[in-house]
């Protein structure tokens, strides 16, 4: 059976992990908080008090922690990889996965960045988007690993551009939330009836699933029990315009919507679903559930 440590036990983090154990992996998890971890544990994985510990033995080291500096940091922990993979499905910078690509390698393992688009759901039935970045040799030993996760993973190309895809990816969640909450804010001020502007969307090229996906939390104020975050959301626009400054890509466009999203911080919004930020294009903010 595959040996694999779990650094991380988030939403994210432990679907993935309550996916590899379904799939026949032996789990050792490790999470800063030990509590995140107790339903891992009563589905058969072992709960390990260090980052060492999780990865002693274990032929690929999966993270997915909050950042990239929160990776590289806890990766730095272990010590000598000894030949380990280490494989980061959470998002971070280009710059940061180079970085941590360049880390690993000194701590004498090697690095395969496997960012992912979906979440709880997608993870637990294996149907992720995986987005390889890396040597393609090390993408092929990790292939069979990654098949439990995602139907058909992918190798984008050589280490950043998996990344570069995944910080593309939440981009367009960002401005296909904002631009729609922009015209269901404007539909429903003209008195136009909501389901009748979707009839003629829905049809449309402009339309994408996410659109239904987050129409009735947007009507309901409702953006309980999220599995992405207004707060990740905001983490994340912020690193892609990061990442554009450094390639020399004009993004200040965004900027604005970077701002709109920072005024979620410290509040209510920040932990809820990222399509919360429908609220801050009101001209009054609304209790939300």
């Amino acid at each position: 059976m595959t040996k694999v440590a779990l650094l991380g036990a988030g939403l994210l983090g432990s679907a993935i992990g309550h996916r590899l154990l379904t799939v026949g992996c032996l789990l050792r998890v490790w999470n800063r908080d030990p509590s995140r971890c107790e339903s891992l544990m009563s589905a058969g994985a072992q709960v390990v008090a260090d980052p060492a510990e999780a990865a002693q033995g274990c032929a690929t080291v999966i993270s997915v922690l909050r950042d990239g500096p929160v990776t590289a940091d806890v990766v730095a922990r272990i010590g000598p990889l000894s030949g380990a993979c280490v494989m980061p499905m959470g998002t971070m910078g280009i710059s940061e996965s180079v970085a941590l690509a360049a880390q690993v390698q000194g701590q004498g393992g090697c690095y395969l960045e496997a960012p992912v688009l979906g979440s709880r759901p997608e993870a637990l039935q294996g149907r992720l988007l995986v987005m390889a970045g890396g040597d393609e040799a090390v993408f092929a030993r990790q292939l069979p690993l990654l098949r439990g996760l995602a139907s058909e993973p992918r190798l984008m190309g050589a280490v950043g551009t998996g990344a570069a895809a995944k910080l593309a990816l939440n981009q367009l969640i960002a401005s296909l939330t904002h631009g729609y909450s922009l015209a269901l804010r404007l539909v429903q001020a003209s008195g136009l009836d909501v389901e009748r502007f979707m009839e003629v969307l829905r049809p449309s090229a402009l339309y994408a699933p996410t659109v239904d996906k987050k129409l009735t939390r947007m009507l309901d104020h409702h953006y309980a029990d999220p599995n992405f975050s207004t707060s990740l959301l905001r983490k994340d626009l912020n690193l892609f315009l990061r990442e554009a400054s450094l390639a020399g890509v004009n993004a200040e466009a965004l900027e604005g919507l970077a701002d709109l999203l920072a005024q979620a911080e410290g509040t209510d919004l920040d932990a809820a679903d990222y399509s919360a930020l429908h609220e801050l294009t009101a001209a009054e903010r609304t209790s939300i559930s």
